[in-house]
């Protein structure tokens, strides 16, 4: 029953996480030349990491859902989704952020 219910959560979780990313706007000029985007000359600030936490949110990570199971994956797909929103906010590449779950293990890193 348990695992119902922990396969159920991370559902709901993944289906909250593709409204996010198909709801999220676009970045901003200042954003696209800020990090995490732009290599730094300085050490990061507390701001930019926060900045880094709201992109990173915009596409569909949830760092308070406190299930470690999936982690890094779950970071590590909200990277690769905010790098496809950068090349299509940023480099004006035709791409589209993807609103289902990337599953990682292939040799290009998506199945």
């Amino acid at each position: 029953m348990k695992t119902l219910w922990i396969k159920t959560t991370v559902a709901v979780c993944v289906l909250l996480a593709s409204g996010v990313a198909s709801a999220s706007s676009k970045l901003t000029p200042n954003e696209c030349n800020d990090y995490p985007f732009k290599p730094l000359h300085g050490p990061v600030t507390h701001a930019q990491l926060m900045q880094e936490l709201s992109e990173l949110e915009s596409v569909g990570y949830d760092p308070s859902s406190g299930d470690d199971n999936y982690y890094p994956s779950t970071i590590q797909e909200a990277q690769a989704r905010l790098r496809l929103k950068y090349r299509a906010d940023c480099l004006g590449e035709s791409v589209k952020v993807p609103t289902s779950r990337i599953i990682y293990g292939s040799a290009d890193g998506f199945y």
